[in-house]
């Protein structure tokens, strides 16, 4: 009998340094939930353009200085 496979525990919700655009917030978001960054890359632009509600910008800002930057080598 085997046992079942225990579920990986998430991953710390950091900035990426190394796969980033402008500050890497979109690739930190992608690595935590486990996603592809170009797919919530261009679902955060989309989001950002078709919702007047949506500030993008300044919720990229926003999350820019509340996530912390994954640690450097």
């Amino acid at each position: 009998m085997s046992t079942p496979a225990l579920p990986q525990p998430p991953r710390p919700l950091r900035r990426s340094r190394s796969d980033r655009m402008i500050a890497g917030v979109c690739a930190g978001l992608a690595h935590h939930f486990a996603l592809d960054v170009t797919l919530v890359r261009v679902l955060y632009v989309l989001v950002s353009i078709l919702s007047v509600a949506f500030p993008g910008i300044l919720v990229y800002l926003v999350l820019w200085i509340v996530i912390p930057e994954e640690p450097g080598p």
